[in-house]
């Protein structure tokens, strides 16, 4: 990946999102960090995403049933 890579972070618990965020801006990477599958959607409908870190258990939607869209 270049260090400019788009990294997506979909995680329910925000102090994880920030934490994620922190080092990986911190490493050179952009990131957007979402706390849901319909947050996640919407993300990935209006930017270039390189990666996505999921959690797979979310509430609602869990991780396994959006990695299968």
């Amino acid at each position: 990946m270049e260090m400019n890579d788009h990294i997506l972070i979909v995680d329910d618990d925000r102090d994880i999102c920030q934490l994620l965020t922190k080092y990986l801006v911190k490493n050179g990477y952009r990131v957007t960090a979402v706390n849901d599958g319909r947050q996640m959607r919407a993300a990935l409908a209006s930017k270039r995403i390189d990666l996505i870190v999921l959690d797979l258990m979310l509430p609602g939607e869990d991780g396994l049933a959006l990695c299968r869209q």
